[in-house]
């Protein structure tokens, strides 16, 4: 059998266009090649591919990613100069799709059962997920012992994910003119106060499972008056909260909620506008640690929100592993190089052919 080369795979996947909601024909180039690979039983539901192994192997890896990308900025088009692979979608993450296409033909007897998962609308708002199609269709397709996402990490393992929390604090207070604004209570320079709050917010860094996490606390946007000569009655300020996989969402809610409350009067309100829960690190999983332990490889807190959190809510630990560097993705620089997408390929190579 030839080996695959998944750097080459790269540029094929790249100069298919797929930004988010286009993503069919990508899916088809990958239905066609993932229906050729005869060990492999290969579902599609909506734009999502779902190509697993049933080999009753007793343990299930997962390698997930999804086909879509931002827009394009001057980048639609592949560039390749030298092992230089440039343009949109080349780190973020068809490379990581071009790996896990190029296992998936690659392998024909795993040590583990495998599942290899191509799914749409991750670069858009959560509910447009493609993962929310199979969840309804087909939930037990995604079952696994480990969930690895070959999101850009540059070659580390980034460990979990921060959960995240978006608030509205809204201030009231009561119109007048501005010329007697003694007359009326302004909303706005209330604000003050819970400026303050956020300025003195004392950031949170627990060591989970030897990773350390960075909590934060940041105002977002304000919005509020009336017109230019109006005392205003009402302002809302919005915030976003960052956080560690040590609390859940209700203890972090409990947490944010007590910080304002010395501040809140009877006519506010403090509304938690949306949320999405953290994941632990998951570094104890056998896998991932015969995977970190063999090759030597970093393992890092990953400080953002990724959908390895949509893994743990599930309980299958997930974690971040993929080429590229992540600092790329969504700019007009937007490139990956040859011995980066070699060198994920060939760790995940040993791990799936090998074993623990």
């Amino acid at each position: 059998m030839t080996e695959p080369n998944p750097f080459e795979m790269t540029s094929t996947l790249v100069a298919i266009p797929s930004v988010s909601f286009e993503e069919a024909a990508i899916v088809d180039f990958l239905h066609n090649r993932l229906n050729q690979i005869p060990w492999l039983e290969t579902s599609r539901i909506g734009d999502n591919l779902i190509a697993r192994t049933n080999m009753e192997k007793g343990q299930r890896l997962l390698l997930g990613g999804h086909t879509d990308t931002v827009p394009a900025n001057n980048n639609l088009e592949p560039r390749l100069e030298g092992e230089t692979l440039w343009g949109l979608g080349a780190a973020d993450m068809k490379g990581g799709l071009a790996v896990m296409l190029s296992l998936a033909e690659a392998i024909p007897s795993p040590a583990f059962d495998m599942t290899y998962l191509f799914y749409a609308r991750e670069e858009v708002a959560a509910e447009h997920s493609g993962l929310k199609d199979i969840v309804d269709a087909a939930p037990e397709l995604l079952d696994a012992d480990l969930a690895l996402l070959g999101e850009p990490t540059s070659g580390t393992v980034e460990a979990g994910c921060q959960g995240t929390m978006r608030f509205v604090l809204e201030l009231k207070g009561e119109r007048a003119h501005t010329a007697r604004p003694w007359m009326g209570v302004n909303a706005i320079h209330r604000l003050d106060k819970a400026l303050n709050v956020l300025n003195e917010y004392k950031e949170r860094k627990p060591v989970i499972e030897g990773c350390e996490y960075h909590e934060a606390l940041q105002a977002v946007r304000i919005e509020g008056g009336v017109a230019g000569n109006v005392v205003p009655d009402s302002v809302a300020l919005t915030f976003n909260h960052r956080v560690a996989p040590d609390r859940d969402l209700e203890e972090a809610e409990d947490f944010i909620r007590s910080l304002f409350s010395s501040i809140i009067a009877p006519e506010d309100s403090l509304i938690l506008v949306d949320s999405a829960p953290p994941a632990k690190p998951g570094l104890s999983n056998p896998m991932l640690a015969s995977m970190i332990g063999k090759h030597d490889l970093q393992a890092r807190a990953k400080l953002g929100w990724t959908d390895v959190a949509f893994f743990d809510q599930r309980g299958i630990p997930a974690a971040n592993f993929g080429p590229g560097d992540a600092t790329l993705a969504h700019t007009q620089e937007e490139r990956i190089t040859k011995p980066a997408v070699d060198s994920c390929y060939l760790v995940l190579k040993n791990l799936i052919e090998t074993g623990l």
